[in-house]
């Protein structure tokens, strides 16, 4: 990962999977210059053909492009979110450790473990009419 982010950023989230949509809500509430703009790719009014990526691709891994359209996807997502907060010292730690030579490959393995078993993860327990819940700012 060379150059920053450009804000803001589009961060496809699958809204049915309550670890996903807890992460996200999570960045939403301490987004405070609303740097991060959430889209809920299981939303019935979602269209990916704007973005040029497969649903399935989507669903796989968390994707998240920037104002410029460069996209990051898993590890990479995360460590452009956690750019969003230049004030916080655990996010910019975070973003350090994952660009580690040694640490990069095992945050890779990790989070690709975590995406085969995501679908498996418990869904949100509200219930909404489309099926899909969108998250807002707390």
């Amino acid at each position: 990962m060379s150059a920053p982010p450009q804000f803001p950023l589009r961060v496809f989230y699958d809204g049915t999977c309550a670890v996903c949509a807890e992460e996200i809500e999570h960045y939403l509430r301490r987004d405070q210059d609303h740097r991060l703009v959430p889209i809920d790719i299981t939303a019935a009014d979602f269209d990916p053909h704007p973005c040029g990526i497969p649903l399935s691709a989507l669903m796989y891994e968390l994707h998240v492009i920037d104002r410029q359209g460069t996209i990051y996807r898993g590890v990479d997502a995360f460590w452009a979110i956690w750019q969003a907060f230049p004030g916080s010292p655990l996010f910019w730690l975070l973003g350090q450790l994952v660009t580690l030579p040694l640490l990069r490959p095992l945050a890779r393995l990790g989070y690709q473990g975590f995406a085969r078993i995501r679908r498996y993860l418990p869904k949100r327990r509200s219930t909404c009419a489309t099926g899909s819940c969108r998250i807002g700012r707390g």
